[in-house]
């Protein structure tokens, strides 16, 4: 599980006493809130919303050190194992912040909140609010119920939990997104109706829903007006995106793509989470057809074994998979892979795994998020017999992460010479005259400039290889400004 303190883009903690806006810390009457962060993009996108929205009702600001807060909100995730009793053991910490200051309002919010419900307050009866994905929405008006309760006896008090799935009824009450930086994440739609064995995510997000067309096509313009150049469209299955369009159609992910790609000023497209089922031959005639769209592609196929795929109900074989990707790299050959696995599965045999270990060999993988098979109640698969020995999925893990992460430093190496379409996004802080901006692939690149191209797009020739994520480079060629 990623745990994290929410922190805007473009923001940076110094120290845990850093606060991420200015504070004015003579004024007592400045409300901070702090928010935890664990998990996916997509949780991250809903920090960011839930600090916009308290910010916009409550005039709340952002800090880094939970201590000063007079909110604390946990934004939670129920992917990897143990997850809510890794919740509750945070709140007991959180319990001796209230303990010193009673008035601190404490709330759960996220996945694990979704399948615990009001059991997270008979367990931590001090947590006063608790809201799932869909519901952050309501967060200023749960805020302003339990303000107005604060007085009442214990016996009168109403609990504050709301864990519904009001379909997409959030996007319609959440304020303009605050605009940090030259990149912004944009939910375009929510839950998964896939149902892999192994998967929570429909039963704690709910089934997909799409946003209209319109909604998203407007907070993009909006954002591009706002200097953003680079967008991430984000969802759990983003590329099943179905929007209703202002006449009553249906717009496909592909068809987005292509409306996203001609508004003014997006010069780079990203998305992310994909299912290889949906991932098109229309989607993949994107790439070709349109520059915006990045060489890098996170594509989950969570296992190399069709029988292991089959018990994933993952419903779509290896050759698929391989299939999908060779089309693709026939129109970018210099497209980067990135992918999830999921290693240890019930029932994974050695020759499973080395199906495994030889697909991710044969696909040239750059990145990979694997883990441990993690048991997630009340899914399918908690019930499936697993007498693999946990050692043995250790062993098998590293093999993975081994192999994957020699191919990313090879990738790394191969960029020497090469040019590299940047995003510049800031000026150096050890020095004005030096620029880092990002590659397609990821990599952080550094090279001399001015700092007035800050926001632009630049070829830059690779010089040198400092790190895995990090290289140098000289400039070629400035592009104009996209808006």
């Amino acid at each position: 599980m990623t745990v994290q303190t929410f922190i805007p883009n473009g923001a940076k903690a110094a120290s845990e006493n850093t606060v991420t806006q200015p504070t004015h810390t003579s004024d007592v009457s400045i409300k901070k809130l702090y928010i935890e962060t664990q998990g996916c993009q997509m949780n991250e996108y809903d920090s960011h919303r839930m600090a916009d929205l308290l910010g916009d009702s409550h005039g709340y600001i952002l800090t880094s050190n939970p201590s000063e807060a007079d909110i604390l909100l946990m934004n939670t995730c129920s992917i990897r194992e143990k997850a809510q009793e890794k919740v509750f053991s945070e709140l007991g910490r959180w319990r001796k912040l209230k303990d010193k200051n009673p008035d601190l309002v404490i709330g759960v919010g996220g996945c694990v909140a979704s399948q615990e419900g009001d059991n997270i307050q008979k367990r931590a009866p001090y947590v006063d609010m608790i809201f799932g994905p869909q519901t952050l929405h309501r967060l200023p008006q749960m805020l302003d119920q339990h303000n107005a309760q604060v007085e009442k006896p214990k016996k009168d008090k109403i609990k504050l939990v709301d864990i519904s799935f009001p379909d997409i009824e959030k996007f319609d009450f959440l304020p303009e997104p605050r605009v940090e930086g030259f990149k912004a994440f944009v939910s375009i739609m929510e839950g998964c109706s896939k149902y892999c064995s192994f998967c929570v995510v429909p039963y704690t997000r709910g089934e997909e829903v799409s946003r209209p067309l319109d909604d998203v096509l407007a907070e993009i313009a909006g954002l591009a007006e706002k200097g953003v150049r680079e967008i991430s469209l984000l969802g759990q299955n983003v590329n099943g995106y179905r929007g209703e369009t202002f006449e009553g159609g249906i717009c496909t992910f592909p068809e987005l793509l292509r409306l996203v790609a001609e508004i003014p000023g997006i010069g780079r497209l990203r998305y992310t989470t994909s299912h290889p089922l949906e991932f098109s031959d229309e989607l993949i005639q994107c790439y070709e057809d349109l520059p915006q769209m990045v060489s890098h592609l996170h594509l989950p196929v969570q296992s190399g074994s069709n029988d292991v795929l089959k018990a994933m109900k993952r419903n779509h074989t290896i050759d698929v998979y391989i299939d999908k990707i060779a089309k693709l790299r026939k129109i970018r050959p210099d497209m980067h892979l990135s992918s999830d696995f999921i290693i240890g599965f019930p029932g994974e045999t050695d020759e499973n795994f080395a199906e495994t270990l030889q697909f991710i060999k044969d696909l040239d993988f750059d990145h990979s998020y694997s883990f441990v098979y993690s048991k997630r109640p009340g899914t399918p698969a908690s019930d499936l017999p697993d007498t693999t020995p946990e050692q043995v999925k250790k062993e098998r893990l590293a093999q993975v992460q081994k192999v994957i992460k020699q191919s990313s430093i090879e990738k790394t190496d191969a960029m020497l010479g090469k040019i590299e379409r940047v995003l510049i996004e800031k000026v150096s802080d050890q020095d004005p005259n030096i620029l880092i901006g990002t590659a397609d692939n990821t990599r952080l690149v550094t090279f001399v400039g001015d700092a007035t191209w800050v926001g632009r797009f630049a070829e830059i020739e690779i010089t040198e290889i400092k790190t895995l994520n990090f290289v140098y480079g000289e400039l070629l060629n400035l592009e104009p400004d996209v808006a």
